[in-house]
């Protein structure tokens, strides 16, 4: 009988999707055995309202690791153009979501063309590249744009009534529960990823391409396109991840998110993504992501600050890397691939 993953994934689990599956459901007996309302509806709808944006986020850091690239931009690409949308939505005199959407999409695929563009032609490692532009476009916004907050009571209406849209709620006796509308909206983004990834030839060629770009130019991939392609696609879902992170927190801080890359980064890995690229999946990046958002959420509920959220979160990205090298290293030894350095 074929298993439920493979009827859907078509593929095997790979061994770090197996190990965070085990990980979060031990996980998730031992905080139900200290607290057992953790087991219940409210739990799983305060996870989906509050990790949407970091796993819409984390599905373009996994486009651009697979292809063998590191962007930390992405954190303020998604402030920057969520910002920009309301500012413009105000000189318009428009208070509405269909307004502000596209508008954050639009200016974050700008944004990350702008990072594919110099990446390809200046020959840079991505990471000082991203680096470089994480600076220049945090500066521009303030420069440009301001600093100023605008908590709920100043931020756009439309906005904060698209953060407390329900599908669906549930009444409890000790009070209503709602399923966000971010739901569709991730999964919408991780299927859409998927497809992409798996059953295009564009996705295939970013495979190629975080494997070896070298060869991958040789078989006919053209690189710029490719990459074009990643950080384009990247900075469209940080716009739309900076937009729904404001609604979330019912908050507009246009200097929010903060130092967030690295976290983002290492749920990715912790899925399974390779730092050297081309590996990576969408299942592990969601099981990566969801780790990280027990242990921010749910360590107070075993007697523990929420500072040891940042302890747990190394040692489990220690335990994937490993588990992914030692792999790497008895594969190539099957193989007589012997690696310098």
């Amino acid at each position: 009988m074929k298993s439920p993953f493979r009827a859907v994934f078509h593929r095997r689990s790979t061994p770090v999707e197996r190990y965070l599956t085990l990980l979060i459901i031990g996980y998730a007996i031992l905080v139900t055995s200290q607290n057992p309302r953790f087991f219940s509806l409210e739990t799983v709808f305060d996870l989906v309202h509050e990790g949407a944006p970091t796993m819409i986020l984390a599905v373009g850091v996994l486009l651009v690791l697979v292809s063998g690239g590191i962007d930390v931009s992405f954190p303020v690409v998604a402030i920057t153009s969520a910002y920009m949308s309301i500012k413009l939505m105000w000189a318009f005199g428009l208070d509405t979501m269909a307004f502000m959407l596209p508008v954050s999409i639009l200016f974050g695929t700008i944004l990350g063309l702008i990072n594919a563009l110099l990446i390809h032609f200046l020959r840079l490692p991505t990471l000082i590249v991203t680096l470089g532009t994480m600076a220049v476009y945090r500066g521009l916004m303030a420069v440009l744009l301001g600093t100023s907050q605008y908590p709920v009571a100043q931020m756009p209406k439309s906005l904060a009534e698209f953060g407390l849209l329900d599908i669906v709620s549930v009444t409890r006796p000790e009070g209503v529960y709602g399923l966000s509308i971010f739901l569709p909206i991730v999964a919408a983004v991780m299927a859409l990823t998927w497809f992409l990834l798996y059953h295009t030839m564009i996705g295939r060629s970013v495979f190629a391409m975080g494997s070896d770009p070298e060869a991958a130019s040789r078989i006919g991939v053209n690189i710029l396109r490719t990459r074009l392609f990643v950080y384009g696609y990247t900075g469209a879902l940080a716009g739309l991840a900076g937009l729904i992170y404001y609604a979330a927190v019912q908050n507009v801080d246009p200097v929010a998110l903060s130092g967030f890359e690295l976290m983002v980064i290492a749920a990715v890995v912790i899925g399974g993504a390779k730092l050297t690229g081309g590996e990576g999946t969408i299942l592990g990046t969601f099981l990566g992501v969801l780790l990280f958002q027990l242990f921010q959420t749910t360590l107070v509920q075993l007697g523990l600050a929420s500072t040891w959220a940042s302890f747990f979160f190394g040692a489990v990205l220690l335990a994937s890397l490993a588990m992914i090298y030692i792999r790497q290293r008895r594969a190539d030894q099957r193989n007589l691939v012997f690696r310098v350095g």
